[in-house]
């Protein structure tokens, strides 16, 4: 059984790769769109030239980065409040945010309720 080609809006990963940022633009949905046409802000202008470059695990602050296409197979170090987790950019998050695949909140589990918490807790007194 073949493996099934990954495709965005019908394009594959070698042809994203090949536009520029303005094509791209015009492929993404509007709130990607939006923020590519308005500009990328310095740290993540120096993260993305980083990735150009050809380096691999950059460590950044920036969650608000957008995956593109030529940050796929690339390992980012995504700053999470108090350590960075290291994020493999595969091609289904392109189009999303890096802070999207880093949480930045502990998993909260709520303990059972203790004796004289709730009324059920109480014998009833005769």
């Amino acid at each position: 059984m073949a493996k099934k080609i990954f495709k965005y809006r019908g394009m594959t990963i070698e042809e994203l790769q090949g536009l520029t940022l303005n094509e791209l633009a015009d492929i993404f949905p509007s709130d990607v769109r939006r923020r590519i046409k308005r500009g990328f802000n310095d740290e993540e202008k120096h993260v993305m030239d980083l990735l150009d470059a050809g380096k691999d695990n950059v460590k950044t602050h920036a969650r608000t980065l957008l995956i593109l296409p030529s940050m796929v197979g690339k390992t980012i170090g995504v700053h999470r409040g108090n350590s960075f987790d290291n994020v493999l950019i595969i091609e289904e998050m392109i189009g999303h945010r890096l802070g999207e695949f880093s949480l930045s909140r502990k998993r909260m589990t709520h303990g059972n309720a203790g004796v004289g918490a709730t009324r059920s807790s109480s014998t009833p007194s005769k």
